[in-house]
C-alpha cells in the first residue's frame, strides 16, 4: 500500500498564512498492499498537527465522491470478486498434485489447469478494469478540486497575495491536490484489496490446515517486525535525500533564473553560490550510497524472510503433531497462501498512517477552499449600462486597515472625483496613496465607508464590471511569457490586429512593435525581459487602451525611468487619459500640477486638497513636496 504525501507547505486557514512558514520536503511513500514495498508509512508529525488544527468531517470528503457512487460500488465489487478468485489458484494446484498427478488423470489436469490460467487471466483483466476506473475517478475528483480551488484563490483579494507565498500556492494546487488521486487509486482501493485478501486468505488457510494457520500467527508477527525495522533504515535515507533534493532544486531555481543570474553576476556571488550546490550535490551523493546500501539490507531481509517462512511450515508440516494429515498437495497450497498473506497484512499496518495523510491533504485543500475572501463577489451583482456610466468617483468616509495591524492604513478619506477629472494623490512614502488607489480599482475593500462610481457601491457590482470600468497601470508591469499579441489580447481576446495596433499607437510604441521581424508575434519574454522597462510599461498601457476604461488609475507608472524615457511614456499616459476620470500617484511635478484636483495625504490622512496653485499659496505639505520634487528633477535633468 502507497502512503501519498506530497510537498506541502503548512497550511494558511482563513485567518491568514504564516510568512515565515517553509516549503515541506516531500514525504516518502510507504508500503505497498498486494505486492509493492514494505517500507513502514509512519504517522508524519505535521500531517496529525495539520488534523489537530483543521478536522475534516468524513461527510465532506465524501461529498466529493458522491457524484461518483456507480464506478466506486462497481471497484468495490471488483476488488472483492478479485480477491476471492485468485483464491483459487491453491486450491486447484493441491487437486494438480494430490490427484491428477498421481493418478495421470490427464483430462483432470487439462481443467485444473486451464482454470488456473483462467483464474490469471481474468483477475488480471479486472485489475486493469478496477485500475481504469479508479483512475478516472480520482482524475475527475483532482480535476474539480482543482479548478475550485483555482477559482476561489482568483476571488481572493490582494491582501491574500501579498502575505501568502507563490510556493505555497503553486504546492496547494499541484502537489496536494495530485495526491487526491492517489486517494482514490491507491489508498482506498489498497486498504480495500489488503482487507478482502487477508480475510479470504485467512479463512483458505483454516480450511486447509488449521495447525498450520496456527504456527503462522507465531511466525508474522517477527518476520513483519524484522522487515519494518530495516525497512526504517531505507525510509530515513530517502527522506533526507528528499530534503536534499529540494534544497538543491531551489538553489537551481534561485541561481538560475532571470533575476537570479543577475544577481549572482552583480554581486560576484559566482564561486559561492556554486560552491553552495556542489556541498548540497555531494550531500546527495552521500545520501544516495547509504540508501541504496540500506536498500540491499532490505532485500536480503525479505530474501531470508520469504524463503524461511515456508521451509519452516515443511519443518512443521512433517513434525508429529501434524505428520501423516497433510497431503503434499496441501502443504503446497498452504504455502502459497501463507506467502501471500504477508504483504497485505504489512500493507494494513500501514492503514492508520495512510489515513492521516490522506485527511491531510483533505485538510490542506478544504483550508484554501475555506479561505474567506476580503473582496467578496455580491450574491446579487447590480447590472450597469456601460455606456451610460460617466465615470464619477466618491469616496465616501473611507478608513482601510491591514489585517494585523493595529493602525489604519487609509483613515477618514472623503473625496469626490467628478467624471472626466483628474485627481493626483501624493505625500511620502507609506502615506496611504497606493492603498486608497487600490480600493478605486476594488483590489481591497474598504474597512468603513464606500468607493462608488456614478453611485454605484463597487461592492454591489462584479468583479468583471469593476476590471471593465476601471483600468489600472502600476509601476510593476508584469508581461505573459508570450507574443505581444497574446499580452494585449488578456484584456480583449476578440480583439483584431487593427484593434492592437490602434493600441499600440495611442500608447507611443507602434513604430517599435512594426520594427520588430515579427511584429505582434514578437515573444516577449520572461516578465518581458525581450524589452526595457519603459517598453514594457507601454505594452501594459496599450493593453490598458484595449479595454477603453472611464476610469484610470496610474499608480506611479513613470517611477524609476529615466528622463527620456519618462517623457514618452508621460505622453502616452496623456493620451490614455484624455477624456476619462484619472486618479494619478506620481512624483513627476508636470503630472501633479495638470491635475484638476491634489490630495496630500499624511499617515492615511487628507491633511490638504486643492489645486496646484490654491495649495502652492497655502505655502504648506504641499508646497514643500513641490519644491523637494522640482530640485530632484532639476538634479535628474542635470545628471541625464
Amino acid at each position: 500500500m502507497t502512503t501519498t504525501t506530497t510537498s506541502s507547505p503548512p497550511d494558511s486557514r482563513a485567518g491568514g498564512t504564516d510568512n515565515n512558514s517553509r516549503e515541506r520536503a516531500p514525504r516518502g511513500g510507504g508500503g505497498r498492499g498486494g505486492g509493492g514495498g514494505f517500507g513502514p508509512a509512519r504517522i508524519d508529525p505535521e500531517d496529525r498537527a495539520q488534523l489537530a488544527e483543521s478536522p475534516v468531517r468524513m461527510a465532506r470528503v465524501l461529498q466529493l465522491f458522491r457524484p461518483h457512487r456507480g464506478p466506486l460500488l462497481t471497484v468495490t465489487a471488483i476488488i472483492v470478486g478479485t480477491s476471492v478468485a485468485g483464491l483459487a489458484s491453491p486450491f486447484l494446484l493441491r487437486e494438480i498434485i494430490d490427484v491428477a498427478l498421481p493418478r495421470q488423470d490427464v483430462e483432470l489436469l487439462v481443467i485444473m489447469v486451464s482454470l488456473m490460467l483462467a483464474v490469471t487471466v481474468i483477475t488480471s483483466l479486472l485489475g486493469v478494469l478496477q485500475t481504469w476506473i479508479a483512475s478516472t475517478v480520482g482524475e475527475r475528483v483532482m480535476h474539480t478540486l482543482r479548478t475550485r480551488v483555482f477559482e476561489h484563490l482568483q476571488r481572493q483579494s490582494m491582501s491574500f497575495f501579498t502575505r501568502t507565498r507563490s510556493g505555497e500556492v503553486t504546492s496547494r494546487l499541484t502537489n496536494d491536490i495530485g495526491g487526491m488521486q492517489a486517494v482514490v487509486t491507491t489508498t482506498a482501493t489498497s486498504i480495500a484489496t489488503n482487507v478482502t485478501t487477508v480475510i479470504a486468505t485467512a479463512i483458505a488457510m483454516i480450511a486447509l490446515s488449521w495447525q498450520l494457520s496456527l504456527f503462522t500467527l507465531l511466525v508474522l508477527p517477527p518476520a513483519i517486525w524484522l522487515t519494518r525495522r530495516v525497512a526504517t533504515m531505507r525510509r530515513e535515507m530517502t527522506l533526507q535525500q528528499q530534503r536534499r533534493m529540494a534544497d538543491l532544486t531551489n538553489q537551481i531555481d534561485e541561481g538560475l533564473s532571470v533575476s537570479g543570474v543577475l544577481l549572482t553576476k552583480t554581486m560576484g556571488a559566482g564561486r559561492a553560490s556554486a560552491r553552495r550546490f556542489a556541498d548540497t550535490s555531494a550531500e546527495l551523493v552521500d545520501l544516495a550510497l547509504r540508501s541504496e546500501l540500506a536498500g540491499r539490507w532490505r532485500m536480503a531481509t525479505m530474501s531470508i524472510i520469504f524463503a524461511a517462512i515456508p521451509a519452516l511450515i515443511y519443518l512443521v508440516a512433517g513434525l508429529p503433531i501434524t505428520g501423516g494429515r497433510l497431503s503434499i498437495g496441501t502443504l503446497i497450497a498452504f504455502a502459497t497462501l501463507q506467502g501471500s498473506i504477508f504483504r497485505p497484512l504489512m500493507g494494513l499496518l500501514n492503514v492508520a498512517a495512510q489515513w492521516i495523510a490522506s485527511m491531510a491533504l483533505f485538510s490542506r485543500i478544504f483550508g484554501y477552499l475555506d479561505t474567506e475572501t476580503d473582496v467578496g463577489e455580491p450574491n446579487d451583482p447590480v447590472s450597469v449600462d456601460r455606456t451610460a456610466i460617466r465615470g464619477e468617483v466618491r469616496i465616501a468616509d473611507v478608513d482601510y486597515r491591514y489585517p494585523g495591524s493595529e493602525t489604519d492604513a487609509v483613515a477618514d478619506v472623503d473625496l469626490t472625483v467628478p467624471a472626466g477629472s483628474s485627481l493626483a494623490l501624493v505625500g511620502a512614502t507609506g502615506s496611504g496613496k497606493s492603498t486608497l488607489a487600490s480600493m478605486v480599482a476594488r483590489l481591497r475593500d474598504p474597512s468603513r465607508g464606500t468607493v462608488t462610481i456614478d453611485g454605484h457601491d463597487l461592492r454591489t457590482l462584479s468583479a468583471e464590471t469593476v476590471a471593465d470600468l476601471v483600468g489600472v497601470v502600476t509601476q510593476e508591469t508584469y508581461l505573459v511569457h508570450g507574443t505581444i499579441a497574446d499580452n494585449l489580447r488578456i484584456a480583449a481576446p476578440d480583439a483584431t490586429d487593427d484593434q492592437l495596433w490602434r493600441s499600440l499607437e495611442i500608447a507611443q510604441i507602434d513604430d517599435l512593435v512594426a520594427a520588430l521581424p515579427r511584429g505582434l508575434d514578437t515573444v516577449v519574454g520572461a516578465r518581458g525581459q525581450r524589452f526595457s522597462g519603459g517598453e514594457q510599461q507601454r505594452l501594459a498601457i496599450a493593453r490598458v487602451v484595449l479595454r477603453d476604461p472611464p476610469i484610470l488609475v496610474l499608480d506611479e507608472a513613470t517611477s524609476a525611468l529615466d528622463n527620456s524615457t519618462e517623457r514618452r511614456l508621460q505622453a502616452a499616459l496623456d493620451s490614455l487619459s484624455r477624456g476619462r476620470t484619472t486618479i494619478t500617484i506620481a512624483h513627476r511635478l508636470s503630472t501633479i500640477e495638470r491635475a484638476d484636483q491634489i490630495a496630500v495625504l499624511d499617515h492615511g490622512r487628507v491633511i490638504e486638497l486643492g489645486t496646484d496653485g490654491d495649495l502652492r499659496r497655502r505655502a504648506g505639505s504641499y508646497a514643500r513636496l513641490a519644491g523637494a520634487t522640482a530640485d530632484d528633477e532639476q538634479d535628474r535633468a542635470g545628471t541625464a
